[in-house]
């Protein structure tokens, strides 16, 4: 089960006398459930419109799930977070399934490489990446069509009605 979902949250500002239609504003946020996805949607709204919680409105929530969910794919995601010395914008890239993997990846890499906290990183876009579009190495490395993991020193599991307690050589581990 994932951690994070990606929502679609399409607000609004109330209608009043001066403005009885106002703009929808449509965001995609990645979010563990609804109600922090809301509460995400109203901390960007805020930031980017003068609209807040108080006097707007949400029109539609609803769940964006993955097309291909069984083709692994690039991700590139562009960042901004905060850190202890200030505020700081990022291009990184990852190998996941779907779109959430890789923004689950991206929250996880920056808490251990930086010490980002969810509340200090904002994503500001998550794109697709053909293979000939890769810019950094770690996930060039991947693409290799010839790529293989090999498992080398394997020991053979007998059944259990032939396994020995102890066994008189160490077991053969090359094939």
């Amino acid at each position: 089960m994932a951690r994070f979902h990606e929502y679609q949250v399409v607000g609004r500002k109330l209608p009043s006398e001066q403005e009885p239609q106002p703009k929808l504003y449509r965001m995609r946020v990645f979010a563990p459930n609804v109600v922090v996805a809301k509460s995400r949607f109203w901390y960007y709204l805020k930031k980017l419109r003068k609209v807040k919680k108080a006097n707007g409105e949400i029109v539609s929530i609803n769940e964006i799930l993955e097309k291909r969910p069984t083709l692994i794919k690039n991700f590139g995601i562009w960042i901004r977070y905060d850190s202890r010395s200030g505020t700081h914008n990022m291009y990184k890239e990852y190998r996941g399934l779907s779109r959430v993997e890789a923004v689950e990846t991206c929250y996880q890499d920056l808490a251990a490489r930086h010490r980002a906290r969810f509340s200090s990183v904002q994503i500001i876009r998550v794109a697709e990446v053909k293979a000939a579009d890769v810019r950094r190495q770690y996930i060039k490395q991947l693409l290799d069509p010839k790529l293989a993991f090999p498992l080398p020193h394997r020991v053979k599991r007998q059944a259990k009605a032939h396994r020995a307690v102890f066994i008189a050589q160490r077991p053969t581990t090359f094939y």
